[in-house]
């Protein structure tokens, strides 16, 4: 499959920024199922020429400006090429090792509740213990728009048996790694229909197969539709642009993700959805 994608994101200030200096992690990975073609990155108009690898494996640019800046522009837009792998992610430039993962955050770290919860799947053998938790996560959380904030909890939103895609994948990530299997956060694009926002979903190590992509929220492993953005421990750590402003006072944000099967139009897409 190939998906044409344009993310686009906005920051407006106050009053001119002095200085305006930004990571940005918006290349998408180049693994085995996934080709990013005619990929290209803008800040201000201007490209971004490159995008080395960081130690995740992701690839990461800095972006600075000196001098005024009232409004900045980011713009990643191309076509990526997909294949399924029945969620298998592989072949991915050298990353840290899997115990890496095993690193709780703030956001994932477990209680009581999360530990009860991950006890509930240690009898199941292998990768089948994977997908029951997966069940488990989605089946304790609700899919609600708005229920939480981007600083909310797994433990947070395990308690209040309601979230959006971010607990559910700081959820799983937070059992997987109580149960002593390295699991971490992912930000990826959604195909299949024009969107306006990314979508959080999570990878956890099984022995003998590597990677591989668990969306609890739809209850399914990754397939040709999903476009691998980057990874981290959590949320925060695999934000696609993240970075510090000097002198702006109050900033707006405004956030568009466009995405089709390339060759489509994307408001056709919408409305046949």
């Amino acid at each position: 499959m190939e998906l044409a994608v344009r993310h686009q994101t906005i920051y407006r200030y106050a009053k001119p920024a002095v200085r305006v200096a930004l990571l940005l992690r918006l290349q998408p990975s180049v693994c085995d199922g996934q080709r990013p073609q005619h990929w290209q990155v803008t800040v201000n108009d201007v490209p971004v020429p490159a995008f080395p690898a960081n130690a995740y494996g992701d690839g990461e640019a800095f972006f600075q400006q000196m001098g005024p800046a009232s409004e900045i522009v980011i713009v990643a837009a191309g076509i990526v090429a997909t294949q399924d792998r029945q969620g298998v992610v592989s072949g991915l430039r050298p990353e840290a090792p899997p115990p890496v993962f095993l690193r709780q955050t703030e956001l994932t770290r477990p209680d009581a509740a999360i530990a009860a919860l991950a006890d509930a799947v240690r009898t199941e053998a292998g990768i089948g213990r994977l997908h029951a938790l997966s069940a488990r996560v989605r089946e304790a959380v609700a899919y609600t728009p708005g229920a939480t904030s981007n600083v909310s909890t797994a433990a947070e939103a395990l308690a209040q048996g309601e979230g959006v895609c971010q607990d559910h994948a700081h959820l799983f990530v937070s059992a997987a790694r109580t149960l002593g299997v390295p699991a971490r956060y992912v930000l990826e694009l959604e195909g299949g229909m024009a969107r306006s926002e990314t979508h959080g979903w999570a990878e956890a190590w099984a022995d003998g197969l590597g990677w591989i992509g668990f969306d609890p929220t739809n209850g399914i492993c990754v397939t040709e539709q999903y476009v691998r953005l980057c990874c981290g421990l959590d949320a925060h750590d695999a934000a696609p642009v993240r970075g510090s402003v000097f002198g702006a006072g109050n900033s707006a944000i405004d956030v568009d993700v466009r995405i089709s099967e390339a060759g489509l139009d994307p408001q056709q897409v919408q409305q046949q959805q």
